[in-house]
């Protein structure tokens, strides 16, 4: 999966995603609409041979780029620590 900025402004972005992950995009989705201080997040597929999927982030206030960094992060940390959780379950 690759990340191409396509446009930035004071409370948005614009990321053009190549080689999506369904599996990480629709929780990153989520968990940035939930954001209080987002004010929307949208992920637009397009048709499937003919355009990249573009995730469009607008922010309340704050910097989108920030915002979506710390809501990657903490979808990163969750990750782990539901990964430490399965591994001592199974052990």
């Amino acid at each position: 999966m690759q990340l191409r900025l396509l446009e930035k402004g004071k409370t948005s972005i614009r990321v053009e995603i190549s080689n999506p992950d369904e599996t990480v995009i629709y929780p990153l989705l989520t968990a940035l609409q939930r954001h209080e201080d987002v004010s929307s997040a949208l992920y637009f597929t397009g048709h499937p041979q003919l355009d990249k999927p573009v995730l469009t982030v607008e922010t309340k206030k704050g910097n989108p780029q920030a915002v979506l960094k710390k809501v990657a992060e903490g979808l990163a940390e969750e990750y782990a620590a539901a990964k430490q959780l399965l591994e001592k379950g199974l052990t």
